[in-house]
């Protein structure tokens, strides 16, 4: 049987994807036996109560063989079962589960607003004056190298605290989710829009620019209806590394703005010594990051038409 060129690629992305996904539970497998201590004491954290330790060893089936644990914790993970949290005594899944929207909301929102930001900057300076260059790579070197909680402060001081525009805390209306998402899209937008515009400075210089424009296109619609997709390439190559910054950006700035999400989950677990928690948590961001990667690279597939005829 034939398969198509895209096709095989696209396979052999998701085939690659899911050794990442195995390689990232054997590691966090091998970590949690690597840690000082005995396992029935790491997972009970501070926690000391009649029958505690023999109910671990007993759930996680310590009293077995290392490999026959390990085909347990895959098997387990697998099916989404990340265990117990013996300090709130619920199952860990059930945790998460309850807070991974609200950093998905925030995280998206500012995801979307930093690919806007980053655009129309892009779109307006690329192939223009020095001056407006130098201006617009100023402002995006600043905020790329602004930290989100630096940023959020700022917001809060003037937005919240001097002009009571927005809320200070809270995710009760879409207004709570403003300056979160400003303060976590401007570093990633300072970034984006760097790589865009070079990008695009160098598509301007194609060929295929100069037969655009003596077709009588308009140079408005030849950068967004040309430029900006040839341009989109080197962007979505940054794409993995970017969504992993939102997230973990996102988690900062759920608590500098005081919304509930995986970061007050996270900060928690780690203050109470909840390994289960922290585990899961690190592991669902493990496979978050595969799984955007893996769209990324399957839309670079869609967008460069050149991979097709590989």
């Amino acid at each position: 049987m034939i398969i198509h060129p895209v096709a095989r690629r696209i396979l052999a992305r998701l085939a690659t994807s899911l050794v990442v996904v195995w390689g990232s539970i054997t590691a966090a497998f091998l970590a949690l036996h690597a840690l000082p201590g005995r396992i029935e004491d790491i997972l009970a954290g501070d926690l000391i109560y009649p029958g505690l330790r023999e109910a671990i060893i007993a759930e996680w089936g310590l009293d077995r063989s290392l490999f026959a644990q390990y085909v347990d914790f895959v098997g387990r993970i697998a099916a989404g079962d990340f265990g117990l949290s013996y300090v709130l005594r619920q199952p860990v899944a059930q945790i998460v589960g309850s807070q991974i929207w609200p950093t998905v909301h925030l995280a998206s929102a500012a995801g979307v607003l930093a690919l806007i930001l980053a655009g129309v900057a892009a779109t307006l300076t690329a192939g223009r004056g020095r001056l407006a260059r130098g201006l617009a790579a100023a402002v995006e070197l600043t905020c790329a190298s602004a930290p989100v909680f630096w940023i959020g402060i700022l917001l809060l001081m003037l937005f919240s605290f001097t002009l009571r525009w927005f809320p200070v805390s809270g995710a009760q209306s879409w207004q709570a989710l403003v300056l979160p998402a400003v303060a976590l899209a401007l570093p990633t937008a300072g970034l984006l829009a760097q790589v865009l515009r070079e990008a695009m400075e160098r598509a301007l210089e194609q060929p295929f620019v100069v037969t655009v424009r003596a077709r009588g296109l308009g140079e408005g619609l030849i950068r967004l209806r040309h430029v900006l997709r040839h341009a989109a390439l080197p962007a979505v190559t940054l794409g993995g590394w970017l969504i992993g910054g939102l997230l973990g950006g996102a988690v900062i700035t759920e608590k500098v703005f005081g919304r509930p999400g995986l970061g007050t989950v996270t900060l928690n677990a780690v203050l109470s010594h909840d390994v289960p928690v922290v585990l899961a948590v690190v592991l669902l961001a493990a496979f978050i990051h595969v799984a955007a990667s893996t769209l990324l690279d399957i839309v670079y597939v869609v967008i460069d038409p050149r991979l097709r005829q590989q």
